[in-house]
């Protein structure tokens, strides 16, 4: 059974950064997109970042919030998706999942294109 479990969520103080984690077992890591999606309280889950599964070519794409301030990452070897939160504020508080997708490039956005979700990391960004 596919399990992906998130960890680094936290309590940090706005303009500070912090580093996600999600380790996938059960998992054909190489052949999944790994995304970040997120939502806050009382609002609908977003999508933040995706990492690209390398045989449909790698890299990554990010949501126009965040572009500037968080990177998304792979290790296959270890089958890690690592997600850098830079320069944090207020509107990034949210929970956010580490989800799996084998769906073509042109729907890596939408979260019902996500097969295997993890349960969360809560981040919260103090004023």
């Amino acid at each position: 059974q596919v399990h992906l479990a998130e960890a680094g969520g936290g309590l940090v103080p706005a303009g500070d950064s912090l580093r996600l984690s999600c380790k996938a077992s059960d998992l054909g890591f190489r052949n999944y997109h790994m995304a970040w999606f997120r939502q806050a309280p009382g609002k609908e889950r977003e999508f933040v970042a995706v990492s690209i599964r390398p045989v449909t070519g790698g890299g990554s794409r990010l949501a126009p919030s965040v572009e500037g301030r968080f990177t998304i990452s792979r290790d296959n070897a270890k089958k890690i998706v690592y997600l850098q939160m830079n320069t944090l504020n207020p509107e990034d508080t949210a929970l956010y999942y580490c989800a799996a997708s084998r769906a073509p490039l042109t729907a890596i956005r939408p979260s019902n294109m996500y097969r295997h979700w993890g349960q969360g990391t809560k981040v919260t960004i103090s004023t």
